[in-house]
């Protein structure tokens, strides 16, 4: 695909953009298209970047850079979730760049279906579940496409023959023993070695604990997130780690990362900004956990800048020891219209912590500066893209939150896509009553919205952990992102019906969380059951919170029928018959999860995830499943991302255009010629 060049007026013009063979059209917001495609168990979507063209020049040419350095860390999170990821994505792209096959047969619509599958998760395991996924077309006809492919357009290893390569690539995608999941928490087992992800190498849980057990100075609560950013493996009999940096592992797509951001402190907002981003690059340089430290520092202290990006090695859901970081990036400008309500909380956070039903030696005495906006979102990559989350709460060490504070964000125009797309025959089918259906319709949108607030901003910034216990990775283990999710949600759960949310102006009335109330139980114990093959247990974290949440809250209220379990004409529903009280049992969860996460209690958080969060009641799955089936609804969405088309003259930037593509596959198709960095093995 081409760059191409436009000269207008006899003034030189460089519009840099694309070939991308799909519509980019300006549609106004009547006319936009939310929900593109739909594919296996994905629906794609896009969302607007209002707001955009009110921006400054100069903020417009920063977001440029920064949309640039996301997208230059994309084929990082491939890697992570799995070694060959990269391999089998190039040979994909590589039977669909080279035209080859009967594109009008059935298999051929199956094959594009896997392809698809494969952007969408980033690799061969789903984005959810974590499980592997396969091409519903067979083996043989994967690799007769294979064969059409010209030698030297296929990702073949040094010395490795095409006939070799198709052997060995069609039996890692087929074969159900290879690799079976990206990341395994279940109990009992050796989950290093049973995860399919590319953090370790060699080397078996126990050594894992061991080694980082080693270097923890667990009477150090400023010490720094050990093994955040590298790969730890077994070479000779020796443990080391291979470390994300330049000139280290992931080298060529972290230079690039870091060319973009080189590019951006000229035309940073503020000296704050490019402060924090002259640290950031410092860290992927160098790979120095504490400079990533001192990066998040200066990150949070920048609190007035209208544009903003998450960029790093930040989260580590998908590292079942919670030691390794995905790469991700999301990158934004603020919206301040909508920031005011998610402010209005910030604001009383110590509030919230001072009245909170957590036991007196677990609060916070001095919450932290929590500064609070709602975002527009430019793009999205690596562990944020396609599926993409609704709220961020960053940074993550304990010890920054508790010092310096922490900073909250909801996406609020990936919220209003969703909301734009959903489907309210969802609603009519499990409400329990016309009157919930009245109640979800009306207020649903604003308490998802809450939620997410509180959960981010209040839930997550809440709790102190008790001196000498460590980080909650290395006393919880593989339960502790379970157990952090579950105390932020009982945190929104236990205030979103309290009257001071209605005295400070967020909400009208306490009939809002009412709404949230029954789309919580209704969604922990049914809804999202749609998402688990019957037979499988609940595996993914935040799923685990849910149900953990709403089985908990329905057995312990089963003495007073606060949830009762109504069945008619063949279809379960639940219904809270009592509000007060199931806030009180919330209270009580919340109080409980925060003492395990302070008192570092592994046993107490394995016996709470075990019994709620993981078994799945299969008469009431297939249940769940059949419902399902006629509603059509695909149980999980994600995005195309807008493009940034940057207008030169006499080789400056003048202006940014922002456009919204609308095939999912060409977008693939797309940045895989412009952003493959790394080699197909790393």
């Amino acid at each position: 695909m081409s760059k191409l060049k436009f000269y207008l007026a006899g003034i030189c013009l460089i519009l840099i953009t694309t070939n991308q063979g799909f519509s980019q059209s300006m549609q106004n917001k009547n006319d936009f298209k939310v929900q593109t495609e739909k594919f296996a168990d994905i629906a794609v979507l896009r969302y607007r970047v209002e707001g955009f063209d009110n921006l400054s020049t100069k903020q417009k040419e920063l977001l440029y850079y920064l949309y640039e350095a996301a997208l230059s860390g994309r084929d990082i999170f491939y890697d992570q979730n799995y070694k060959y990821n990269l391999t089998i994505r190039r040979a994909i792209e590589a039977v669909i760049a080279g035209n080859v096959g009967d594109h009008s047969s059935a298999d051929f619509a199956k094959f594009i279906e896997y392809a698809k599958r494969v952007w969408f998760s980033n690799g061969i395991h789903h984005h959810y579940s974590t499980a592997k996924f396969f091409p519903t077309c067979d083996k043989a006809y994967f690799a007769s496409l294979l064969t059409a492919v010209p030698e030297n357009k296929l990702p073949l290893q040094t010395g490795q023959t095409k006939d070799a390569f198709i052997s060995f690539i069609t039996k890692i995608i087929y074969d159900p023993t290879i690799a079976p999941v990206k990341t395994n928490q279940a109990a009992g087992v050796d989950l290093v070695q049973s995860s399919a992800n590319n953090f370790y190498e060699g080397v078996t849980q126990k050594e894992v604990e061991d080694y980082y057990k080693g270097k923890l100075d667990k009477n150090n609560p400023n010490d720094i997130s050990f093994g955040l950013n590298s790969k730890l493996v077994k070479k000779d009999g020796k443990i080391e780690e291979q470390v994300w940096k330049v000139g280290g592992m992931y080298s060529s797509a972290i230079e690039k990362v870091v060319y973009w951001l080189e590019k951006a402190l000229p035309v940073c907002e503020n000296d704050q900004q490019r402060k924090a981003f002259t640290k950031l690059i410092e860290y992927y340089k160098t790979g120095d956990l504490k400079t990533f430290d001192d990066y998040s520092i200066e990150w949070v202290k920048d609190t007035r800048s209208t544009v903003d990006a998450i960029n790093g090695f930040i989260e580590t859901y998908d590292d079942p020891l919670s030691y390794k970081a995905t790469y991700e990036s999301i990158i934004s400008f603020r919206d301040s219209n909508a920031t005011k309500r998610i402010e209005a909380i910030s604001n009383n956070a110590q509030w919230f912590e001072d009245n909170s039903p957590i036991q007196t030696e677990h609060k916070k005495k001095n919450v932290k500066g929590i500064s609070a906006k709602v975002i527009t979102v430019v793009v999205e990559s690596g562990a944020s893209s396609p599926a993409t989350p609704i709220g961020v709460n960053l940074p993550n060490a304990n010890w920054i939150r508790k010092e310096h504070g922490s900073k909250s964000v909801n996406l609020g125009n990936i919220v209003h896509a969703y909301n734009l797309a959903s489907s309210s025959a969802m609603l009519e089918e499990f409400c329990s009553s016309p009157e919930e259906v009245k109640l979800s319709k009306l207020y649903g949108n604003l308490s998802d919205d809450l939620h997410t607030d509180m959960h981010e901003v209040i839930g997550h910034a809440s709790g102190q952990i008790n001196q000498g216990i460590g980080t909650p990775r290395e006393s919880l283990k593989n339960y502790a992102s379970t157990i952090e999710e579950a105390r932020a949600d009982l945190v929104a759960l236990y205030y979103i019906v309290d009257q001071k949310l209605v005295d400070i102006g967020v909400m009208p009335t306490t009939a809002v969380g009412k709404a949230e109330y029954n789309k919580y139980i209704r969604n922990g114990l049914l809804t999202q059951l749609q998402r688990v093959k019957l037979g499988d247990n609940v595996e993914e974290a935040h799923m685990r919170n849910r149900q953990l949440i709403a089985a908990w809250a329905y057995e312990h209220g089963k003495k007073e029928n606060v949830i009762e379990r109504v069945v008619r004409e063949g279809k379960t529903y639940f219904v809270i018959n009592d509000y007060v009280k199931l806030r009180s049992i919330f209270g009580e969860l919340l109080s409980e999860t925060q003492r395990i996460t302070s008192e570092g209690d592994f046993k107490a958080a394995q016996k709470l995830v075990e019994n709620y969060a993981v078994k799945v009641d299969k008469t009431l799955h297939a249940e769940v499943l059949k419902r399902f089936e006629k509603l059509d609804i695909a149980p999980y969405k994600g995005f195309i991302n807008p493009l940034l088309t940057p207008v030169y003259e006499n080789g400056k930037i003048i202006d940014v255009k922002v456009s919204y593509p609308d095939d999912f596959m060409k977008q693939m198709l797309f940045y895989a010629e412009h952003y493959s960095l790394l080699p197909s093995i790393n």
